[in-house]
């Protein structure tokens, strides 16, 4: 039994509201589904992996910043 036209649409809505609140959440499921049904998943861009990464390592990359101005703070100071 299909689902009526009201139905897809409500479920379009929810799938909608469902990617702007958590879209990790929402590829996840996407993936699973692509997965389930025979495809592959979708590649993720460069660009999108590079942020991914430094979005982890946010804190890796400040400590990384910090230490960059106090050396150039330091290296001004003592010449």
């Amino acid at each position: 039994m299909s689902l009526s036209g009201k139905e897809r649409r409500t479920l379009a809505d929810i799938e909608v509201g469902l990617a702007m609140e958590d879209p990790d959440f929402a590829r996840r499921i996407a993936a699973i589904n692509m997965i389930e049904s025979g495809g592959a998943p979708p590649l993720k861009a460069s660009g999108e992996r590079l942020l991914t990464w430094a979005r982890h390592r946010a804190w890796v990359i400040g400590l990384a910043v910090v230490i960059a101005i106090t050396l150039l703070v330091l290296a001004i100071a003592t010449a």
